[in-house]
């Protein structure tokens, strides 16, 4: 009795219209053509909707990884003067750090100072041209990751006046050299001598093995202290310049600018959506392209509510007739079969968002059971430095995706509502 006497207050709430859009889609009908096109069209767009779904979030964490790999060695801010060197930069750092949280958009979280010059390793016949890094091991970790990324040995092993070095792994294994060997560093500023200019060498002693699984880094970047480095280049007192680690990283434009205010124009400060501008441009242009190429998919499967209308329609040419003359207006028609379509593409809507954020949030479970179950691998660790499939669901991805999808379906109605709306009830009933 609750029951009934519930669905007929609905009943009274909703018009009569719904409940005959709602029935033309959940009843059986004598032609069962009709009724799978009407599915193959609802599990179309839930395919679409799913596989947007997954792909968008699988892009999203590919790029919120190599964000995190670029980041983990490259610096959130740096701080260099228009000069050649940053002579003050212990001045500088204290004048950074005395900044109050408050006062900027995100906390900074670490300042370190930092050489950074190109250089030449040699081992027995091996030859690698790269970039050196000098650095304060104290300070370094509180900016980079490259602390927590040690392979081999640890970051703290470079001490001032022992002409240590610490090697990205690809790089050591180019050179064929192990924790302990000696390799030779080379520095492009050249000294003058009665034989004429000559590069300035120094023999170093590998201490250590990073890798942070970015070939860039792991094949053309090595670590020395900054005392050690200050000696090879002859900077004395300066160094390159000073990188900082915010709370928040993507307030680096809003915090670099605060800092230019604070520091005044004597110093020049860059943060990394400018450094690595290019790079990140390419994959969020990216992710749009995919975005469009798949809501195709989702389009054509929307569109085939089109055929499923028209034919609904010529095959409710009696019963359209019917209302017509028991007082139905042109527009109650219309509303019938707008349902019906909408009913379509929300019920394959919603289907395919389910499924969609169900996988992508349980991709990385999903995929290793794939490779272990068909005995395959998508990413080979021998070929790509990230071989996991990373996931990064974005619930602004999904109501886009479902909003879009359901725009799509209603759309797809309004022709076929209103073929139906402009029926003359007459030749309709003329041959029944």
């Amino acid at each position: 009795m609750k029951n009934d006497s519930f669905s007929n207050a609905l009943a009274r709430r909703l018009p009569y219209e719904f409940w005959i859009g709602w029935r033309y889609t959940r009843a059986k009908r004598n032609n069962h053509f009709i009724s799978f096109i009407s599915l193959t069209s609802m599990i179309g767009i839930a395919l679409g909707v799913m596989a947007l779904i997954v792909v968008l979030s699988v892009m999203n964490g590919f790029q919120d990884e190599l964000r995190k790999r670029i980041l983990g060695v490259a610096s959130h801010i740096e701080v260099r003067s228009f000069e050649a060197g940053l002579p003050d930069w212990e001045h500088v750092q204290q004048q950074i750090e005395s900044i109050p949280a408050k006062a900027v958009a995100s906390p900074i979280t670490g300042v370190a100072p930092y050489i950074m010059a190109q250089g030449m390793l040699t081992h027995d016949e091996a030859v690698q041209g790269l970039l050196i890094r000098g650095v304060l091991p104290s300070q370094e970790c509180k900016v980079s990751d490259l602390a927590t990324q040690m392979k081999i040995g640890k970051l703290t092993d470079l001490q001032p006046g022992q002409f240590n070095i610490v090697l990205g792994a690809d790089l050591a294994m180019a050179l064929g050299v192990r924790v302990g060997d000696k390799v030779v560093l080379m520095a492009p500023q050249g000294q003058v001598t009665p034989a004429g200019l000559v590069p300035r060498i120094k023999q170093f002693t590998v201490a250590g093995i990073f890798q942070v699984g970015m070939y860039e880094y792991d094949a053309g970047l090595a670590l020395i202290h900054l005392d050690d480095a200050a000696k090879l280049y002859r900077l004395g007192d300066q160094v390159s310049g000073l990188r900082l680690k915010l709370d928040d990283l993507f307030m680096a434009d809003r915090v670099s600018r605060e800092l230019v205010q604070a520091l005044g124009p004597n110093y020049y400060v860059t943060d990394w959506t400018q450094q690595h501008a290019n790079f990140f441009k390419a994959i969020q242009l990216e992710k749009r392209v995919m975005f469009i190429i798949l809501a195709l998919i989702v389009a054509v499967a929307a569109f085939n509510i089109v055929s499923t209308l028209v034919m609904a329609v010529t095959d409710k040419r009696a019963d359209i007739a019917i209302l017509r003359t028991m007082g139905a207006t042109p527009q109650s028609i219309r509303k019938m079969f707008v349902v019906q379509g909408a009913m379509i593409g929300i019920i394959g809507t919603l289907s395919g968002a389910v499924l969609g954020v169900l996988l992508a949030l349980n991709i990385e479970t999903v995929v290793p059971w794939i490779e272990h179950t068909f005995n395959v691998q998508f990413l080979s660790k021998d070929v790509y430095y990230i071989s996991d499939l990373p996931s990064k669901l974005m619930w602004s991805d999904v109501s886009a995706i479902v909003g879009l999808s359901i725009l799509l379906s209603l759309v797809a109605t309004l022709y076929p509502s209103a073929r139906a709306a402009s029926m003359n009830p007459a030749e309709a009933l003329r041959y029944e």
